[in-house]
């Protein structure tokens, strides 16, 4: 990184960590932070989007929207987490690469084959030659809709719940001055749902964060990744010139994890009040007192 380091074996005391901290690897863990919080940006609207619309469809009165977002609802937070982080990867994967070997590569040719699955160089997915950042990029897409589909679960439980919390009295008022389903869903349901959903919501945000682990066995080189990398005393291929210091770059992550709760716990609480100015819940009644 700097001229000072070009002869490590010169190097000792404060210029050795100065070099050592600022090596390649390095800067590969100090950008992992950066994946972890992509993976949340783009996670959590995802995930609530798919809440929304299994909540909706929970309450839908075609019946096969309705099964289709109960079952939803149910089946996912039935099922361990790990069991879907680990499956949708895999059957998003396989899936893309069938539907394109059946485009580009031979299609008498089975890609079942025993055991294995197997389709030709044309249709891996990435490309065998792509560069590394495209393989990660890829294995980021894929824990992000993995993410999404387990907390969109979950999240459309929330909204469901919170969609019934609205006083029905509201509703049969919006009825009785004519607005369509949609136009009550619009301007009544929806704008004061979020105020009961946000205490699940909030927590589910917070699983979510401590969700990103996760990401190691999913392949990403997440922070854990590096943090066991170059923590440990030696990698697959060769010694690091330094004993065990896992217990330290861990902790780095528990500082980094517990930043981001108290972050997350500060715009959350600023979230609730704005929420709950206004509204007939007991969070806005004393709003209301607080101000008399």
């Amino acid at each position: 990184m700097f001229a000072a380091c070009a002869d490590p074996a010169s190097l000792e005391g404060l210029v050795w960590m100065m070099c050592y901290l600022t090596s390649g690897k390095h800067l590969m863990f100090y950008m992992s932070f950066g994946t972890v919080l992509l993976v949340l940006a783009a996670t959590a609207p995802l995930a609530l989007g798919f809440g929304y619309g299994a909540a909706m469809a929970a309450r839908s009165s075609a019946a096969p929207l309705r099964w289709f977002g109960h079952g939803y609802i149910s089946m996912v937070r039935g099922v361990p987490d790990i069991i879907f982080f680990l499956f949708v990867p895999i059957a998003l994967d396989q899936g893309i690469e069938y539907l394109l070997s059946r485009a580009v590569c031979d299609p008498s040719v089975p890609v079942r084959q025993g055991s294995d699955f197997i389709v030709c160089a044309a249709a891996k997915v990435p490309a065998v030659t792509a560069a590394p950042w495209v393989h990660n990029a890829y294995a980021i897409f894929l824990a992000v809709i993995a993410f999404a589909i387990v907390f969109g679960a979950f999240a459309g439980n929330v909204l469901y719940g919170a969609m019934k919390a609205v006083p029905r009295a509201q509703l049969e008022t919006a009825e009785a001055y004519g607005m369509s389903r949609a136009q009550i869903n619009r301007r009544v349901l929806v704008p004061q749902m979020w105020t009961y959903a946000l205490p699940g919501l909030s927590n589910l945000w917070m699983l979510l964060i401590k969700a990103t682990p996760l990401l190691f066995i999913l392949g990403v080189q997440d922070i854990v990744y590096w943090a066991r990398e170059l923590g440990g005393s030696k990698s697959h291929h060769y010694d690091y010139p330094h004993p065990d210091w896992r217990l330290y770059y861990f902790t780095g992550l528990l500082v980094f994890y517990l930043l981001m709760t108290m972050l997350s716990e500060r715009v959350l609480d600023r979230l609730r009040a704005r929420l709950s100015r206004g509204q007939a819940t007991l969070a806005g009644e004393q709003m209301r007192k607080a101000l008399a």
